[in-house]
């Protein structure tokens, strides 16, 4: 009779250790598959923001292709007036 309390003993501890642990197990999951949704909007997030950085890039070398050959059409002018102002003193 001793072996038989302790086997029902026995038995109600582990089913209670076993429906603890698949509350824990289904916590953790629903935790987990919130992580992985607010991982995936902050992915989502920096995706955005880098393409907007590299059309941003882009464009600023646009500009810098604009700006250089302004300056090579200044200096192109600027060396024909002073061949201009050479000339004529």
């Amino acid at each position: 009779m001793k072996n038989f309390n302790y086997a029902i003993i026995t038995a109600g501890v582990s089913i209670l250790i076993f429906t603890s642990c698949e509350n824990i197990t289904g916590k953790v999951e629903t935790q987990l598959n919130q992580l992985t949704d607010k991982t995936n909007q902050l992915d989502s997030i920096i995706n955005t923001e880098m393409d907007k950085v590299m059309k941003l890039d882009s464009v600023i070398n646009l500009e810098d292709l604009k700006i250089k050959k302004l300056d090579s059409l200044v200096n192109d002018a600027s060396s024909k007036l002073d061949s201009i102002w050479k000339k004529q003193n």
